[in-house]
């Protein structure tokens, strides 16, 4: 074969490996299908990872909102228990027995005995930390107790109790509420449709005049302010409210600090101090000495 072909051959190569080439894909080739699903997820679960039911989501110590349910649940069964006159405390294992909750982990039962039912407004904890009870707005079991502390209110002007505060506290309160009617006012709060029960003081019933009852609810002030009601009393000439109300402090004022008086020597007839001296001393001497 000729030498100067071969040579040229030779270069023709060198050049083409020289130059950058890119290849392109056939077009027929089809690309390859997506992952599906469920491979995705075998990838993502590890080969033991336990299965998420029912079971494994109540035992999940993350889920607050399990743990809220299950104190929720107990706060509503002392409150119960209370209300039928069961008020003996119970343990944390007892009260997991009455609620059918003894499947809870570890350490939502650990929260429960250490932090939440410690810290709940509505249970109280034994001195020894152990054993829980319900805790009433009012320590009220019978009849006479509710009757006291309705008189107590009325006394020093405290106004009424809530019904519902008198349902949560007293042990079968419709019971006693009824035997105890004639004794009790029951008052619509007009604002929130509540009832409120006030002591009734058969000593402060007296029988009003029809005509000073017609006066009375004539005279509407629910829209009146007190400055107003003033305005209005002094045009009709009257004044006698004027001392009544909340008086408004008077700003103390701050007393100068005590400094020590110094008495200034005298400075007329310094020229007779020497007399006086003398004086003085013949006075004394006078006096000590007994009359002959």
């Amino acid at each position: 074969m000729d030498p100067a072909l071969l040579r040229e051959r030779e270069a023709f190569k060198k050049r083409a490996m020289a130059t950058p080439t890119v290849e392109k894909k056939n077009r027929t080739e089809k690309a390859p299908p997506p992952p599906s699903r469920d491979d995705s997820q075998k990838k993502m679960r590890p080969p033991n990872a336990p299965k998420m039911d029912s079971s494994t989501y109540k035992t999940m110590s993350g889920s607050s909102q399990y743990r809220f349910g299950v104190l929720a649940k107990i706060v509503k069964f002392m409150r119960t228990r209370h209300q039928d006159g069961d008020d003996h405390p119970l343990s944390i294992e007892d009260i997991l027995d009455e609620t059918n909750q003894l499947d809870i982990g570890q350490s939502v039962k650990s929260w429960l005995a250490s932090e939440a039912l410690n810290n709940n407004p509505k249970i109280e904890c034994t001195p020894c930390g152990t054993k829980f009870s319900f805790k009433p707005v009012y320590k009220i079991k019978d009849g006479k107790s509710l009757m006291r502390l309705l008189k107590q209110h009325d006394l020093k002007g405290l106004g009424g109790i809530l019904m519902e505060d008198v349902q949560e506290s007293l042990p079968h309160c419709e019971k006693v509420l009824k035997n105890r009617a004639a004794e009790i006012l029951f008052i619509i709060r007009p604002i929130d449709k509540k009832k409120i029960l006030f002591y009734n003081d058969r000593t402060a019933n007296f029988a009003v005049d029809d005509e000073f009852q017609k006066l009375w609810r004539s005279a509407t002030v629910d829209a009146m302010d007190d400055a107003k009601i003033d305005e209005y009393l002094e045009k009709q000439g009257i004044r006698s409210m004027q001392d009544h109300g909340l008086k408004k402090p008077m700003p103390k004022r701050k007393k100068a600090a005590n400094k020590k008086r110094q008495f200034k020597k005298p400075r007329d007839n310094e020229h007779l101090a020497d007399v006086l001296e003398i004086y003085e001393d013949n006075t004394l001497t006078l006096k000590g000495t007994n009359p002959t």
